[in-house]
């Protein structure tokens, strides 16, 4: 399994991509760290990271009312990274479609 899960292409994530042209975000392994996330980066994509920041988010409890009762539940946790790269690199997502 890699240390990559999915890129993060939400419309929150495109403005801060349009105001930081160097910024992506990743849905990583949450045991994952900082140079794990680099390395695995610049060997998917052939790319130069500067910096990784990560942070990790807590499932949300959840309820919903059935015919049953109320259901209660609990979203994914997961751990998220922003990744800056160098100065003029870049990473196309859509180039295969």
């Amino acid at each position: 399994m890699g240390i990559l899960i999915k890129p993060i292409l939400t419309e929150k994530q495109t403005a801060i991509s349009e105001k930081f042209p160097n910024r992506y975000a990743f849905r990583v392994v949450p045991s994952a760290n900082k140079v794990d996330i680099k390395n695995a980066v610049e060997q998917i994509y052939n790319v130069k990271v500067d910096k990784v920041n990560t942070m990790n988010y807590l499932g949300k409890n959840k309820s919903r009312f059935t015919k049953a009762g109320v259901t209660k539940g609990r979203t994914v946790a997961y751990k998220k990274a922003i990744i800056t790269l160098k100065e003029g690199e870049v990473i196309d997502f859509f180039s295969n479609i």
